[in-house]
């Protein structure tokens, strides 16, 4: 038999780029030697020390499949909640059988009991472990096979006296759990493993075994269950309010898949176009809206925004101030006085909540566009194969203080002029004024583009891509007459 590894030396550390499959090739590794040196065991069913060590190789063998279990959980992404501490306990005798030379104290055999029941003379010998697991007082005989059952659950009694009487009878290895209640009312799960030793006629003559208190395991498995169930209700849950927030979303914004096109009483002034590019998979619907509104007087309401958060309350307060913007637009409210009163409504609802904004009004007879902005990133025009960012108005994020005031500008377009509005994220991973930079590149492909929906999918094909952990959303308007 190979000699033990001192407790006192490190393990090794996994290698490899993942540590957790690195772990389960060694506990897998570890589960082969185990089961060669345990199958190296003389199998004298009369020396007890030799039954003894083959009966702890067959629990480390069941303990390394715990293991193994755990850890490809923990590989699979059902990583468990940590099983609660198991409350310490008196310290009773030491066992009767001496550890193994190497193994930590506590580490097994704290856990781990034996016994012994002579059938000629029905005597019993219990190791001083399987005392402290029972709770049995070490003073007191140990009880025999008849007696066992009264520290046994009544509903577990018939379980255990099957598993003896198979062994008894007819020679079959004991492998099964029972409960059993303490005499300080505590009950305890217990895996039981043993045989029957026979005689020199073939009779058995008494029955040996090895005990395990398995309550933390027990424990350990229940938790698992648990937070499985609770990751299923919470995983469902997200997907219920994903679908109900994507569908909120989709009936408030205007349900254009391509050219945005107001439905003009006159000659079109503005040709336009929107898209929303989603964040990567599994990020929750955020807030970001556009739109384009032909309000009453002939003008044209044009806005984007975003509200910080995500979910379904997100969604929901989204729809709120996009409904606000709207009506005020149709009121006749210019730009400033309209992210005023949007700040006041968002400083009156019942959970704060900061948002951005660019909302303008755009006058077809003069060719003017009269806009303000609320923190936001300011509005991009681009005019003969160049670009500038315009010069933005005073404006704080809306929600972020009380009676803010916002302030307007004017601009005068020409015809081919284009327009782009965009919410924070249209450029992953860049600042403001980097993302306005990347932005204005694309000056060369809008003015040889044909129209905006030209423009959005050159946007579309340059920013698209993987990398964004918000949503965001384009809104782009050329002047066409």
């Amino acid at each position: 038999m190979p000699s033990p590894v001192s407790a006192d030396r490190p393990a090794a550390q996994p290698s490899g780029h993942d540590p957790v499959e690195a772990l389960i090739t060694q506990a897998r590794r570890l589960k082969g030697d185990v089961d060669a040196v345990r199958r190296d065991v003389r199998r004298d069913d009369t020396d007890p020390e030799e039954r003894w060590q083959r009966a702890l190789y067959d629990l480390a063998l069941h303990q390394l499949d715990d293991v193994d279990a755990h850890l490809a959980q923990l590989r699979d992404g059902r990583a468990p909640l940590p099983p609660a501490a198991e409350p310490p306990e008196p310290a009773g005798p030491q066992t009767a059988r001496a550890a193994p030379v190497g193994t930590p104290r506590g580490a097994l055999l704290s856990r781990v009991g034996s016994a012994e029941w002579n059938l000629l003379t029905d005597e019993a010998s219990w190791s001083g472990e399987l005392y402290r697991i029972l709770g049995h007082d070490p003073e007191l005989p140990a009880l025999t096979l008849d007696e066992l059952p009264s520290l046994v659950e009544e509903e577990d009694r018939p379980k255990l006296t099957a598993m003896v009487t198979d062994c008894l009878i007819d020679g079959r290895p004991i492998d099964g759990e029972f409960r059993v209640r303490r005499p300080d009312g505590s009950v305890r799960s217990v895996h039981m493993m043993g045989e029957p030793v026979l005689g020199a006629d073939g009779g058995t003559v008494s029955m040996w075994a090895v005990l395990r208190d398995v309550s933390t395991l027990h424990r350990s498995r229940h938790t698992v269950r648990e937070t499985q169930d609770s990751l299923r209700r919470h995983r469902q849950r997200e997907q219920t309010e994903h679908r109900v927030a994507t569908e909120l979303q989709e009936a408030v914004l205007p349900p254009w898949r391509g050219s945005l096109r107001p439905p003009h009483q006159g000659p079109r002034t503005l040709d336009l176009a929107a898209h929303r590019l989603p964040a990567d998979g599994g990020t929750p619907i955020g807030g970001e809206w556009y739109d384009a509104l032909e309000l009453a007087d002939g003008e044209t309401l044009l806005s984007v925004g975003d509200l910080t958060g995500h979910g379904v309350a997100v969604a929901s307060g989204m729809a709120t101030l996009l409904g606000a913007v709207r009506g005020m637009a149709m009121a006749g409210t210019q730009p400033g006085q309209l992210l005023s009163l949007l700040d006041q409504l968002l400083d009156a609802t019942v959970q704060p909540a900061l948002g951005s904004a660019v909302c303008a009004r755009y006058r077809p007879a003069t060719r003017t566009l009269v806009w303000g902005q609320a923190g936001h990133p300011a509005p991009l025009l681009y005019r003969d194969g160049t670009g500038c960012v315009l010069d933005a108005p005073e404006g704080v994020l809306l929600g972020a203080t009380a009676g803010a005031v916002y302030g307007q500008a004017e601009v005068i377009l020409e015809p081919g002029d284009l327009l782009l509005l965009h919410t924070e994220g249209l450029v992953p991973g860049h600042g403001r004024t980097a993302a306005a930079d990347r932005l204005l590149g694309l000056a060369p492909r809008f003015d040889d583009a044909r129209d905006a929906r030209d423009c959005v999918r050159a946007l579309v094909e340059e920013f698209g891509g993987a990398g964004r952990v918000d949503d965001a959303c384009v809104l782009v308007a050329r002047v066409t007459a």
